[in-house]
């Protein structure tokens, strides 16, 4: 398909702010994804090559956590192993969807998403005694939020976030650390699935992870509970803004005739 310079400049800075929001709180893909369904890609590959742009956001956050001695892979092993299958099975479930459900299914998840965000408790600071075994973590929020994201993805890492906050009882900045080495994980598991599908868009992509890529090394600098003021509000806002018009383009017709 092919797009406008004005289109991509767009995407790419909606990508760069996603990256910056995704490190900092998660939900990025409540921005990109919208966005590529109003650039006009198709469902299945707008997840794809939300899923390639994402990839890099993610690894950028992930280095820059890793790098500063904030989190430890080999700590992680297990439940980065859970998450990776749990994503590929996700990703491999979508592709078996008709695409006009998958176009109804979308906005109706970016409305449940915005609810959780809405609703979720708030985060913790102080880091305490884990309400689950590692194993039982691992398994349960590895697997089951890894298969959420290979199969849709916006809100994956607030999602990841709260998980490890209300039941590892990490502290914020931990359980961001972590979030993000789970996220890339997921990313790059779906997305493994989706190039051998064919699915990604990658003139689009490519140029939305650069975005990402430079968005997220900010977001991860300033990873401070601060930001959760007004970035939960913000990607609450998009989200029904971006389900709202997705239901439009729908259901106008039907919409129109009831007046």
């Amino acid at each position: 398909m092919e797009l406008s310079f004005e289109i991509l400049t767009l995407l790419f800075l909606v990508a760069s702010l996603a990256g910056f929001i995704d490190a900092m709180a998660g939900g990025g893909g409540l921005l990109t994804l919208p966005a590529l369904l109003a650039a006009g890609v198709p469902p299945t590959q707008a997840l794809a090559t939300n899923k390639l742009q994402s990839s890099f956001g993610s690894f950028s956050a992930t280095w820059y956590f890793v790098r500063n001695g904030i989190v430890s892979i080999k700590e992680m092993r297990l439940a980065i192993a859970c998450t990776f299958i749990g994503s590929a099975v996700g990703a491999e479930s979508v592709q078996h969807i008709d695409a006009g459900v998958l176009t109804s299914l979308i906005p109706l998840l970016l409305v449940a998403i915005s609810l959780y965000f809405l609703l979720m408790p708030k985060t913790r600071e102080q880091q305490g005694k884990a309400k689950i075994s590692e194993a039982m973590f691992a398994f349960c929020v590895g697997g089951g939020v890894g298969f959420y994201d290979g199969f849709f993805g916006p809100g994956t890492g607030s999602i990841f976030t709260v998980c490890f906050v209300a039941l590892g009882h990490f502290s914020l900045v931990d359980a961001t650390a972590r979030t993000k080495v789970l996220n890339f994980t997921s990313n790059i598991a779906a997305l493994l699935f989706f190039i051998l599908a064919g699915l990604p868009v990658w003139e689009l992509g490519l140029v939305m992870a650069v975005g990402g890529f430079l968005g997220a090394q900010l977001g991860a600098r300033v990873v401070v509970t601060k930001g959760q003021k007004w970035i939960r509000p913000l990607v609450i806002i998009m989200s029904m803004l971006m389900a709202g018009k997705l239901l439009w383009q729908q259901h106008h017709q039907w919409l129109l005739s009831m007046f």
